[in-house]
């Protein structure tokens, strides 16, 4: 069993109790309804690297939010982290390594239900595939070797 922020989890919930906790660990001012206002638009993810054993939460910020807000979202986490004083994550009753991302980079998804339009396999390869069949200036060190 996980526990995320205090609170236990399923693998299922451990985004989902993150997201939570965290907001529930924010001051209730001002400063708390701001930072629960950029962490509803947020989209948090997250992954285990087997081979580290490192735990990563991923938030990912919508493009409207300024380089202040990401840094003021950045501090906000870490102060509840700090505030909830324990192992933000554990399992089993082991603290585990973890690291938290905030970025505003959307990967293009290339294959499934919300593919990137204009990023599709054939549409992304096409320019290199242009460029290995288009006539060009061969290289001059190795003129005269496989060239006429």
């Amino acid at each position: 069993m996980w526990n995320i922020l205090g609170e236990e989890a399923i693998y299922l919930d451990i985004t989902y109790k993150f997201k939570k906790r965290l907001a529930e660990l924010s001051p209730a001012d001002e400063t708390g309804d701001k930072y629960r206002k950029l962490l509803d638009k947020t989209d948090v993810g997250f992954m285990i690297n087997g081979e580290t054993e490192e735990n990563c939460f991923m938030l990912t910020v919508p493009d409207e939010y300024t380089p202040e807000d990401i840094q003021f979202m950045a501090e906000q986490t870490m102060a509840a982290i700090v505030k909830n004083n324990q192992a933000p994550i554990s399992a089993n009753g082991v603290e585990q390594k973890y690291k938290i991302i905030i970025n505003n980079n959307k990967e293009p998804e290339l294959i499934g239900l919300r593919k990137t339009p204009g990023m599709s396999s054939v549409e992304l390869f096409k320019p290199i595939f242009k460029n290995w069949s288009s006539p060009g200036r061969a290289n001059p060190n190795t003129s005269g070797q496989y060239y006429d």
